[in-house]
């Protein structure tokens, strides 16, 4: 798991996400959970957790992506220490994750994402970044 610089964001794979007491003592109050291929992770019936089941390429029911990076937005916007999560936190997760700091940052998509994944791997979907780009997403 690993903090964004600037946000009150965390981006992480879903081993990550399953060491419940490690993300609770990092300060995290609230998930979101974007890997459609793994079961539901058990947090505390007082964290938020929104599961929006992604596959991670093209194809992505609109309405599912519009209400992921929606409820990443007013959580970041909010200043919700949020622990976003896909399989192996290559692709989905630093994706949206991307696509909601341009929106509160104003910055464009391809900037986002080079600060989401700093010096980390990442391995976007190129078909899930054109979907997600090109996404309308109502402020």
């Amino acid at each position: 798991m690993r903090q964004i610089p600037g946000y009150s964001l965390c981006l992480g794979h879903v081993g990550d996400a399953r060491d419940v007491r490690s993300v609770l003592s990092a300060g995290v109050l609230a998930i979101i959970d974007l890997a459609g291929n793994e079961p539901p992770v058990d947090y505390p019936r007082d964290i938020p957790y929104c599961r929006f089941p992604l596959v991670d390429g093209a194809g992505n029911p609109p309405w599912l992506v519009r209400s992921a990076i929606g409820c990443l937005v007013e959580w970041v916007t909010a200043g919700i220490p949020t622990l976003v999560f896909c399989s192996a936190g290559l692709s989905r997760s630093p994706a949206v994750a991307a696509i909601a700091v341009s929106r509160v940052s104003g910055m464009n998509p391809t900037d986002a994402l080079k600060i989401v994944a700093g010096t980390s791997g990442h391995d976007v979907s190129p078909g899930l970044w054109r979907d997600l780009t090109r996404m309308k997403v109502s402020a």
